[in-house]
C-alpha cells in the first residue's frame, strides 16, 4: 500500500512538472490592469463613490422625492409676528406701549426643517431639498457638456495641428494664443447683459441661459487640449507604428483619428476628469452672480447667491445655502480624486 501511494505522488510530481509555466500565470488585459491599478488608491474609491453618489442623488432623487417640484411653491401660508415698541409722554410721564402684529401671508417661506420640508423652504417658499436635487442636475449636466465639446474641440484641431505641421500648426497655434489671451469672467458679463435684452424680446428663453454661456465658454477654452493633443501627436507620429500605416496606404483621417488619437486618450481622460471639477465651480460663478439659471428655475450655485439679498440668511439659515455648498465641495473633491486615480493607474513608471 505504501508503495503504491508513493508511485501515485511520484507520478502527480511529474506531471506537475511537465505542465508549461503559462498555464499557471493569469493573464490580464491592459484594461484589467487599468481597473486594479485605479481601485487600489482609497482616494480614487472614494472619489468614485462621492461622484456615483451625486448622481444618483440628483437624478434618481427625484423619482423617489415626489412631494416637492423644482417650481412648486409651498402655498400652506404662515404666520408672522411683528412687535413695535411706542413711547409717549403724558403730563411728563412716559409711557410705553408693546405693540404685536399679526400678518397671514400665503407662501410658506423660510420655514424650518421638518418632516414636510427635510431641509426647510427657501426665502420665495421652495423646497430646498427639491431644488437641491434639480439644480445638480444643471450642474452636472453642464459641466459634463462643456468638458465633452471642449475636448471634442481641441483633439480635432490639436490633431490636424500636431500631423500636418507647417502652416496649419501656425495658424491654429496662433488662434490658441489668441484664445488663451481673452479674459473670459469679463466676457461673460457682456453676455450675459446682453442677453437680459434677448430675453426680454424672447429671442432666447431664460432657462437656456446658463448653456449659451458654458457653450461661449467652451469656445474660448479648448485651446489647453489642442495643445496637449498636438505635442503628443508630434512625439507619435514619428513611431514605427505610423511608418506602418503610412506605408499601408491609410487615409490622413484614418491616421490621426485611428492611430494617433488613441494613443493620447490617457492623457485626455485625465484631464477630463480634473475639468469637470473646475467648470463646476465655474458654473457655480456664474449662477452665483446672477449670470446663470434664475428663478424659478435653479442651480447649486444660485441656491447660495440668495446669501447676497438676505443677509439675515446667511446669519440664521444655514439649511438654505450650506447644502448647495456642500453638494458643490463633495462634485469638485470627487473628480479631482477619480482624475488623481488615473492619473496614477495610467502611468506604466508608478509602482503602485
Amino acid at each position: 500500500m505504501d508503495e503504491l501511494e508513493l508511485k501515485e505522488n511520484n507520478t502527480q510530481e511529474i506531471v506537475d512538472t511537465e505542465t508549461p509555466l503559462d498555464k499557471n500565470v493569469r493573464l490580464m488585459s491592459p484594461n484589467q490592469m487599468l481597473v486594479r491599478r485605479f481601485f487600489r488608491s482609497k482616494l480614487s474609491i472614494l472619489g468614485l463613490i462621492m461622484v456615483v453618489g451625486l448622481f444618483l442623488f440628483c437624478f434618481l432623487g427625484p423619482v423617489f422625492y415626489t412631494q416637492w417640484g423644482e417650481t412648486q411653491l409651498d402655498k400652506s401660508g404662515k404666520t408672522e409676528y411683528a412687535t413695535s415698541v411706542h413711547t409717549y409722554t403724558v403730563d411728563g410721564v412716559e409711557y410705553t406701549i408693546h405693540q404685536t402684529t399679526e400678518t397671514h401671508l400665503i407662501d410658506n417661506f423660510l420655514a424650518e426643517p421638518s418632516t414636510v420640508h427635510p431641509l426647510g423652504t427657501d426665502d420665495q417658499g421652495y423646497d430646498v431639498l427639491a431644488r437641491l436635487m434639480y439644480g445638480g442636475r444643471v450642474s452636472l449636466l453642464v459641466s459634463f457638456m462643456t468638458v465633452i465639446l471642449m475636448t471634442i474641440f481641441g483633439v480635432i484641431m490639436g490633431g490636424l495641428s500636431g500631423y500636418f505641421g507647417g502652416w496649419v500648426d501656425n495658424i491654429i497655434m496662433r488662434v490658441c494664443d489668441v484664445l488663451m489671451c481673452l479674459p473670459g469672467v469679463p466676457i461673460l458679463l457682456i453676455l450675459s447683459s446682453a442677453m437680459d435684452g434677448w430675453v426680454a424680446l424672447d429671442l432666447v428663453e431664460e432657462e437656456m441661459r446658463i448653456y449659451i454661456l458654458m457653450f461661449f465658454l467652451t469656445v474660448i477654452s479648448w485651446s489647453g487640449t489642442a495643445r496637449l493633443v498636438r505635442g503628443q501627436i508630434l512625439s507619435l507620429r514619428e513611431q514605427e507604428f505610423m511608418t506602418a500605416a503610412e506605408a499601408m496606404g491609410y487615409s490622413t483621417a484614418r491616421k490621426i483619428f485611428k492611430h494617433l488619437i488613441p494613443n493620447v486618450m490617457p492623457q485626455l481622460i485625465v484631464q477630463m476628469s480634473l475639468s469637470l471639477g473646475s467648470m463646476i465651480l465655474y458654473e457655480a460663478t456664474l449662477s452665483y452672480l446672477n449670470m446663470g439659471i434664475k428663478a424659478p428655475y435653479t442651480a447649486w450655485g444660485s441656491m447660495i447667491n440668495i446669501i447676497t439679498t438676505n443677509q439675515d440668511i446667511l446669519q440664521n439659515y444655514p439649511n438654505v445655502w450650506v447644502p448647495a455648498g456642500v453638494c458643490i465641495v463633495i462634485a469638485v473633491l470627487g473628480f479631482n480624486f477619480v482624475g488623481d486615480g488615473l492619473r496614477d493607474a495610467l502611468d506604466p513608471k508608478a509602482r503602485r
